[in-house]
């Protein structure tokens, strides 16, 4: 999510990434063909990456300065651009469909089927992103979730390969959480292994960081990301790594940092009133074209399912646990009320009409949140079981024959399209969070 390579974008800018080619519109110097130029959501850069099967294209656009009334402009055309597409593509390609997905059965064996299709898609068609970073980590995460409840070895394998590979490593910048998340499956994996090697860089870290004050201020500028956990997203990332380090060694001085992090990313970003979460500072004031506040789904996704990570791992006599069950709650009857009748909740929770394509990331993370909330025993069965069972099936039905996952929304920072053949590597993650606690409850 922050630029690792050299700050190269000038706004304002609306980039098609299209098969290695690149188109501009507005007032972007153009960039070298055979290539795909992304611009992150930091919004202060852009790397160029090789092509991959994860994203036909990526729009890309650097908010500094930009107005409501051109948001609304790059939406309205993205949108359009979609919707041709996708007209072409439901004539000559195979569209995810409930015809031609997987049987959707709440069954057992059924769940297990659907997350091993989808995990040995993605580990036959690995994404381009590095090992380390906070894409592959939620992709790890839902595996070590398959692990537990599949006896297949290849699965727990896969994942010591990828931490041998990282030499046990997070990522490179310190205090960035996105760097943090890949620590949470090497503290799983020590659980398995009782392999000290696997800690050892993941404890370097964090015996650093329980030092550091953490006290900036969260608005979004000055590269505010590199140092405090400035956006939602971040709260999927950074705590539940440090939660797990808390299990594995039996310190809660990482679970204290965990929750002192937790509480300042929320008291700054979290809406009371519409118990949901801004991505950002950044969107404080922005509204979406039906005039409600602007809120992304996957956004929120991150922040239900990175509490039932923490939860988790926290005891129930720690005295902060009462305040994090009651977010939990509030978020979870919020979030169900927003869910659509087909069982995706749509990448702009208060405005479905404004992005109505399907958006899976965000629907498995609230299927998982859902799930393992009602299966840990604070939702009521009877009123959130509903939802899960209109979640689980969605996501089913976005899977393509041979296990892939579509309408997942590529890289970003705010509600946007989607598309049949979209898919990314933290997607596939998502679904198999949301298969092991679906599986559980079935």
């Amino acid at each position: 999510m922050l630029p690792r390579s050299t700050r190269c974008c000038s706004p304002p800018l609306m980039t098609f990434f299209r098969s290695g080619t690149v188109e501009t519109v507005g007032n972007s110097p153009g960039k070298p063909f055979g290539r795909r130029w992304r611009c992150w959501p930091g919004n202060e850069g852009c790397s160029a990456e090789s092509p991959s099967q994860s994203a036909w294209f990526t729009i890309c656009q650097l908010h500094r300065g930009e107005t409501q009334e051109n948001r609304a402009m790059r939406r309205r055309l993205a949108l359009f651009t979609v919707e041709m597409l996708l007209a072409g593509w439901m004539l000559f390609t195979p569209a995810a469909t409930s015809a031609a997905a997987p049987p959707a059965d709440l069954d057992p064996d059924s769940v297990l089927h659907i997350m091993a299709s989808a995990a040995d898609w993605q580990l036959a068609h690995p994404s381009t992103h590095p090992l380390d970073d906070w894409t592959q980590a939620t992709f790890d995460a839902g595996v070590m979730a398959l692990a537990e409840v599949v006896p297949d070895g290849k699965y727990l394998d896969a994942m010591r390969k990828m931490g041998e590979t990282n030499q046990w490593r997070p990522g490179p910048q310190k205090h960035y959480a996105d760097d943090w998340a890949v620590l949470a499956t090497y503290a799983k994996l020590f659980m398995v292994d009782k392999d000290k090697r696997m800690l050892e860089p993941g404890l370097d870290l964090f015996n650093f960081l329980v030092t550091q004050p953490f006290n900036e201020p969260l608005i979004w500028q000055n590269d505010i990301v590199t140092r405090e956990l400035a956006w939602c997203d971040a709260l999927f990332m950074g705590p539940p790594a440090l939660s797990a380090m808390t299990v594995a060694t039996g310190d809660q001085k990482y679970l204290d940092l965990a929750d002192r992090l937790w509480w300042k990313t929320t008291d700054y970003l979290y809406d009371k009133h519409e118990h949901l979460y801004f991505r950002d500072s950044r969107y404080f004031d922005s509204r979406e074209p039906n005039g409600q506040k602007v809120f992304w789904s996957r956004g929120n996704g991150w922040v239900l399912a990175g509490l039932a990570r923490l939860l988790q791992d926290m005891p129930a006599t720690y005295p902060d646990r009462p305040r994090y069950e009651a977010l939990f709650k509030d978020m979870a009857e919020r979030v169900v009320s927003l869910q659509g009748p087909d069982g995706y909740w749509r990448s702009s929770l208060l405005d479905a009409e404004s992005v109505p394509n399907p958006e899976t990331s965000g629907t498995a993370l609230f299927t998982y949140g859902l799930a393992w909330g009602i299966n840990a025993g604070l939702l009521n069965k009877a009123h959130y079981k509903a939802a899960v069972q209109r979640g689980w099936p969605a996501l089913v039905n976005a899977m393509h024959p041979d296990g892939m996952l579509g309408w997942v929304q590529p890289i970003g920072y705010e509600p946007a399209t989607t598309t049949p053949d979209l898919t990314e590597v933290y997607g596939v993650g998502a679904l198999l969070l949301a298969g092991s606690e679906v599986y559980r409850l079935t």
